[in-house]
Order: C-alpha cells, then sequence, then structure tokens
C-alpha cells in the first residue's frame, strides 16, 4: 500500500499539558473509574485504562483484579451448585495491570470488518456484493448491510443446540430478513458471524489467521488475538461463571456463548487484547490507516469506515462499516459528529476522534463473576464526561 507516513503520530507517553489537556481534570480520571470498583456489588472487578491525544499517552493505569471470584466446590471436588460463586482471599486475587488482557466482546467485530475492508481495498470481495456469493443458501443480503446492522437480521439465535460448526452456519443463513434489507436498523450478531466465514471463503484462510496476517502482525499487536496462548492467559483478566455452558470461571477463554460454540473464533467475538494495543488500532485510525511506519488501510478506506452508512434510521443507528459513531451510550460526553467506537458487552470499549485527536480506551470485566453487574454503561459515561471536561478546559 503506498501513501505519505509522514507526520502519522505514533503512541508516546507524555503530560496533559502536552497534550493540550488541563492538567486538573485530568487528575480526576483515574479515581474516577476507581469509585466503581467500590461498593458490595461494584461495576466491574478490574480495569485497564489509556487516555491520549493527539498521540500523548497522559493515563495509562489499571486497578481493582483481574481474578477476584471463584467457584465454591463441594465435598466431591465438583463445583456446588449453580451461583455458588466465592470471593477470594485477598492473598489469592490476581491484581489488574495495564498489560492484562481482556476479552473484548463485540470489540472484536471491529477486527473483522477490518479484514473485510482490506479484502476491499485489494479487490478481493465488494461491500455491496451479496454473501451468498460465497455462502450457498444465504439470503443475498449484501457485505455492507451486515456491516451496518441493516440487513433485517434478528439480534441473535442460540447456536448451542447444533451438532457442529457447519450446521450452526447454516442454521444462521436460514435465517431471512424480518424487514426489507436497508430499511431499518438492528443490532445483530449474525451479520459479523456471517462476515467471519465469508472473508474465510474469500482469504482461503481461518479467521484467526486473516486478522493476525492483516491486522495484528503488521500493526505489531503481540497481545491481541483469538484463543490467547498459556502464557498470555497468566494475564488475562476472568469474566463469568458459566455452568450452562458446561464451564466453570472463564480465563483465557471466549465469554459469549456463541463463539464459544463456533471454537472460540467467530465474527463477532473471540478477539482478546490490551488497553495499549486497542489504543494503537484506534491511533492508526486517527492517523488515516497508517501507524510507525505501517500503512494498515488506504485513507479513503478508512474515511469510508467511519462515514455514516446509515443515514436517516435514527442516531442510534449511525455506523460506518462496522464502528459505531456518535454514540453517547458507550461514548458519554465524548460522542459527536466525528467520534467513532465501539463497545463489547463484557466492558471494554475504544472511543476516538479525529477532530480533537482524543483517544480513549476503558477495559473492565464487568462479567465477573456475573453478567449482572454494570449493566447501566455509567462506568464508561463518568470517566467520558471527565476527559471531555479536561478537553473543554484548555480550549
Amino acid at each position: 500500500m503506498s501513501g505519505d507516513l509522514r507526520g502519522a503520530r505514533v503512541l508516546r507517553f507524555g503530560d496533559a499539558g502536552a497534550a493540550g489537556l488541563d492538567p486538573s481534570a485530568m487528575e480526576q480520571l483515574v479515581p474516577c473509574v476507581e469509585e466503581f470498583l467500590t461498593g458490595p456489588e461494584p461495576a466491574f472487578a478490574g480495569f485497564a485504562l489509556l487516555a491520549a491525544r493527539n498521540g500523548v499517552v497522559v493515563a495509562h493505569a489499571a486497578g481493582g483484579h483481574a481474578v477476584r471470584y471463584a467457584v465454591a466446590l463441594g465435598r466431591d471436588g465438583r463445583a456446588a451448585e449453580e451461583g455458588a460463586v466465592v470471593e477470594l482471599p485477598e492473598a489469592d486475587r490476581v491484581p489488574a495491570a495495564p498489560d492484562t488482557v481482556f476479552d473484548m466482546a463485540s470489540v472484536s467485530k471491529m477486527f473483522t470488518a477490518l479484514v473485510v475492508v482490506c479484502l476491499a481495498e485489494r479487490g478481493a470481495l465488494g461491500l455491496d456484493d451479496p454473501v451468498s456469493r460465497w455462502l450457498p443458501g444465504f439470503p443475498p443480503l449484501s457485505v455492507r448491510s451486515l456491516l451496518t446492522h441493516t440487513a433485517g437480521w434478528p439480534a441473535e439465535i442460540d447456536l448451542g443446540p447444533y451438532p457442529d460448526r457447519d450446521a450452526r452456519l447454516a442454521a444462521i443463513g436460514a435465517r431471512r430478513p424480518e424487514y426489507p434489507p436497508g430499511t431499518g436498523y438492528r443490532y445483530s450478531d449474525l451479520g459479523p458471524m456471517a462476515l467471519g466465514a465469508v472473508v474465510e471463503r474469500v482469504g482461503d484462510a481461518p479467521l484467526d489467521e486473516l486478522v493476525r496476517q492483516l491486522v495484528t502482525k503488521p500493526l505489531g499487536l503481540t497481545d491481541t488475538g483469538y484463543r490467547p496462548s498459556p502464557a498470555l492467559r497468566e494475564r488475562c483478566a476472568a469474566t463469568e461463571y458459566q455452568p450452562w455452558t458446561g464451564r466453570g470461571m472463564i480465563r483465557g477463554e471466549v465469554h459469549d456463548e456463541n463463539a464459544h460454540y463456533l471454537g472460540g473464533v467467530a465474527g463477532h467475538a473471540g478477539v482478546f487484547s490490551t488497553a495499549w494495543d486497542l489504543a494503537v488500532l484506534g491511533q492508526t485510525l486517527l492517523n488515516g490507516g497508517c501507524y510507525d511506519g505501517v500503512r494498515l488501510l488506504g485513507e479513503r478506506w478508512v474515511r469510508e469506515m467511519l462515514t455514516q452508512q446509515n443515514a436517516g434510521l435514527g442516531r442510534d443507528a449511525a455506523r460506518g462499516l462496522g464502528w459505531q459513531l456518535d454514540q453517547p451510550s458507550i461514548m458519554g460526553e465524548l460522542a459527536s459528529p466525528t467520534a467513532f467506537g465501539h463497545g463489547g458487552y463484557t466492558g471494554t470499549s475504544l472511543v476516538a476522534d479525529p477532530s480533537n485527536g482524543v483517544l480513549w480506551v476503558l477495559l473492565t470485566n464487568r462479567v465477573h463473576p456475573s453478567r449482572d453487574r454494570g449493566t447501566d454503561g455509567v462506568y464508561r459515561r463518568a470517566p467520558a464526561a471527565v476527559l471531555a471536561r479536561a478537553l473543554r478546559a484548555e480550549r
């Protein structure tokens, strides 16, 4: 890929003043997140965060625990009844660190989207091609409609009852649109699942290998990928106790049930990453597709990824190619017509804005030990408000 890489920002540490952020406001950022660790049922067990502007990293911190809870065992060594979760003694807990590896949940969809757009840039597929071209039996839904959640598919289906990966993929393809594609918006896991299968056919490689070849290896994201190695598992944040999937307290395996049934590699979930790696990805897009001498995508394709594709369908439907745009639910006061990002069910999020250079990553394990915690998303919006104040104070 060609293009002038000079002037592309590389993340570097500096103080708030160097980043054009108000120092007194920035002093409140980490304490604001730490507040959500308190109480009888904290919003999450642990977190890692990174805040930057114009490539200057002002905060890269962590707090709480990567592992705080365990499953109580019965006398026979088996797990006790469902819900028998205990808080570990302090000495047995695993503290969260800035390099803790978190389950990205739906932030994984952005890696799938990047693979799709990389292949489109190379002419291997067209964004308006029907996925049935590669997936016989599927409805003729366009690649673009699956990226923008306008295909008319339901939000999700349970893949557990199906015997194998092929049967699960066929079950997705058997679903027909519930409204005319392009006329409505419904956030759906099925589209990215199907796109994961499409790129495997187009790229003639498994999805995890395509993500490695086209995204993580070029950018040097060594802590990012599917199915963490044993070494990375030691740095993983635990997620949920899931006896209904035949698993105990999950750590280093994908939390999402359907991604689990698909072997841990799926278009909608399964990627693990760190705050730093995710920030590099965000800065790459802020740079117009390049980072540290490497061009991942051409600027035209980055603009297409971050351009509103769902005009007329309402603010909640604002989407680029995969990316969420101007969404207060995950961005809080950082939301703007130029802000992009994505959130994940496990408590992860990335927000960036090319108009002001802000980059904000918050990774938590809010589903540890149960998905009932942190459901209101206030833990995302409160620190975003602090960062927004720091930005406004320096203008």
